[in-house]
C-alpha cells in the first residue's frame, strides 16, 4: 500500500512540474548566472580601483593592444563604409532570407543619415591617424581625444561585454533578480525589477554597457517604450571607476566619499522625478514588435516569490539549446557595436568636441547659469557655467574645464553634476539614437536639461554642507 502511495505521489509531482524543470536546465541556469554575476555585477578591486570582471579583461586587452587599437579601429571604420555600400548595392538583388543575411542587411543597409555619419567617422579617423587635413579635426582636443582615448576603451569594453552578454541575458539571471526586486522597483521608479541589473552593470562597469543591456532587453520584449526610455536615460549611471578618475583629475581625491554620496543620492532623486514628467512620462506603454511582451514578474497565487523567480530563471535557460548559438549571439553583438556604433562615436564625438573647443556655443548657452550660480554663492561662476552644460557633448569635458578652477567647492559641484547628467552624446547619446528605443535628439536635450535643473540645486546644497 505504501509503495502504491509513493508511486502515486511521484506521478503527481511529475504531472505538476513543468517539462523544463530538469536537473540539466537547473545547473545550466545556475552556472551561467553565477558566472555572469561575477563578470557584470560584482565589484572587484583592481589596480587600486573598483571595477567588474569584464572591466578587468577589457583593461588587460587594452594594455596589450594599446598601440594597435586606434589603427585597427580606423580600418574597421573604413570597412564599415565599404560594407555599407556593398550591402546596399546587393539589397536590390534580393539576398536570400537567411538569419545571417538579415543581420547583415540590418547592420549595413541603413538610413542615409547614418551612411553620412559612417563616412564622416571613417574620414575623421583617417585624418586623425595620419594628421592630415584641418588641425581642428585631428587635434589632441578633438579627433585625437576620440580616436586615442575614447574609441580604444569602447572597443575593448564592447568586445568583452558584447561577447559575454548572452550569459547575462539568456540564462535566467534577469528573470530571477527582476522577480525578486519588482516590489521595490515598480512603486519607486515605475519600472520592472530587472531594470535594477541595468543600473548595477552601469554602476560597477560602464554606462554604455547599461545602455547596451537596455537596448537588447527592449528589442526582446522585456521593456515597453516608456520603460526602455526611462532606464536608458536614468539608470545608465557612470561607473565607480570613472567617478574615481573624475575626482582624481580635478585634484580632490580626499573628497571621494562625500562626492560619491552626493552622486548616488542625487541620482536616485532624479531617477524618481524624471520618469514622471514629459517627455519620458508620455512615451507609450507598448512593447517592441515583433517580439511583443515577454516579461513575467508577477508572482502567481500559491507560489512564493523565490520559487517563482527560480522557475522563470530555469525556463529561460531551457531555451538555450547549444553553446554555438550563445557564441554566435555574442559575435553579432560585437560586430553590431564595432561596425554600427563606433563610426558614429568617431563622427559625432569629433563634431561635438570641435563645437566645445573651438566655438563659443557652450559659453553662450551657459550665460543664464551665471547669475544663478552667483546667487547660490558658487565662486568663479562665469568660469564654471560652461562646464555645467558641456557635458552634453562628452562626459569628461566638464572635468577638463573644471580642473583649472581654483575653488574646491566649485570643482566639487562641476564634478558631481557631470556624473549625474548621464546624457553624453559622444557615447550614451549616440548609442541611444542608433538604437530602436524611441528617443529623439530633442528628447535627449530635454532630459539633459531636466536632470541638470533637478540635480544642480541639491548638489550645490550638499557642497555647501561639506565645505561649511
Amino acid at each position: 500500500m505504501s509503495n502504491y502511495l509513493e508511486k502515486e505521489t511521484d506521478q503527481e509531482k511529475i504531472e505538476t512540474e513543468p517539462s523544463y524543470w530538469t536537473a540539466s536546465n537547473k545547473w545550466k541556469s545556475l552556472t551561467a548566472s553565477v558566472i555572469s554575476l561575477f563578470l557584470f555585477l560584482v565589484p572587484v578591486p583592481y589596480q587600486g580601483q573598483w571595477t567588474i570582471g569584464i572591466g578587468i579583461i577589457a583593461e588587460m586587452l587594452q594594455a596589450v593592444f594599446e598601440s594597435y587599437l586606434s589603427a585597427f579601429m580606423t580600418f574597421i571604420l573604413v570597412l564599415s563604409v565599404a560594407a555599407t555600400f556593398l550591402i546596399k548595392g546587393m539589397a536590390a538583388a534580393k539576398m536570400p532570407r537567411t538569419d545571417d543575411s538579415i543581420f547583415l542587411k540590418e547592420l549595413f543597409d541603413v538610413h542615409t543619415a547614418w551612411v553620412v555619419l559612417r563616412i564622416l567617422g571613417a574620414s575623421f579617423a583617417i585624418m586623425t591617424l595620419f594628421q592630415i587635413g584641418p588641425e581642428v579635426i585631428w587635434s589632441e582636443a578633438t579627433g585625437g581625444t576620440v580616436l586615442y582615448e575614447l574609441v580604444p576603451v569602447l572597443t575593448t569594453w564592447f568586445l568583452i561585454a558584447g561577447f559575454l552578454m548572452p550569459l547575462l541575458l539568456n540564462f535566467g539571471l534577469m528573470e530571477f533578480i527582476g522577480t525578486m526586486v519588482r516590489s521595490l522597483m515598480r512603486p519607486l521608479f515605475r519600472l520592472p525589477g530587472r531594470s535594477s541589473i541595468d543600473a548595477m552593470a552601469s554602476w560597477m562597469g560602464s554606462g554604455t554597457v547599461g545602455v547596451l543591456i537596455t537596448t537588447q532587453q527592449y528589442e526582446s520584449g522585456y521593456y515597453t517604450k516608456r520603460e526602455a526610455s526611462v532606464i536608458a536615460t536614468n539608470f545608465s549611471v557612470a561607473s565607480i571607476a570613472f567617478s574615481l578618475v573624475v575626482i582624481s583629475f580635478i585634484g580632490m581625491d580626499h573628497m571621494f566619499i562625500q562626492f560619491y554620496i552626493t552622486v548616488v543620492a542625487v541620482g536616485l532623486i532624479a531617477a524618481v522625478v524624471c520618469p514622471r514628467i514629459p517627455p519620458l512620462s508620455k512615451k507609450e506603454e507598448i512593447y517592441f514588435e515583433p517580439a511583443g511582451k515577454q516579461i513575467i514578474e508577477d508572482v502567481p497565487e500559491g507560489k512564493s516569490r523565490l520559487s517563482w523567480a527560480a522557475e522563470l530563471a530555469v525556463e529561460k535557460a531551457s531555451q538555450v539549446k547549444s553553446a554555438s548559438s550563445v557564441m554566435k549571439s555574442g559575435v553579432k553583438n560585437v560586430l553590431d557595436i564595432w561596425f554600427g556604433l563606433i563610426p558614429l562615436v568617431m563622427g559625432l564625438g569629433t563634431i561635438a568636441l570641435i563645437i566645445a573647443e573651438f566655438t563659443p556655443v557652450f559659453n553662450i548657452l551657459s550665460y543664464p547659469l551665471v547669475p544663478l550660480l552667483e546667487f547660490a554663492r558658487i565662486p568663479e561662476a562665469a568660469e564654471a557655467a560652461p562646464a555645467m552644460i558641456v557635458g552634453f557633448a562628452d562626459m569628461f569635458l566638464p572635468a577638463v574645464i573644471g580642473s583649472g578652477i581654483e575653488s574646491e567647492l566649485t570643482r566639487f559641484v562641476i564634478a558631481a553634476l557631470s556624473m549625474t547628467q548621464l546624457v553624453y552624446m559622444s557615447e550614451v547619446g549616440i548609442l541611444l539614437l542608433r538604437s530602436k528605443i524611441p528617443l529623439s535628439f530633442l528628447d535627449l536635450v530635454i532630459v539633459f536639461i531636466q536632470r541638470t535643473i533637478i540635480t544642480l540645486p541639491i548638489i550645490i546644497l550638499m557642497a555647501h554642507l561639506f565645505f561649511f
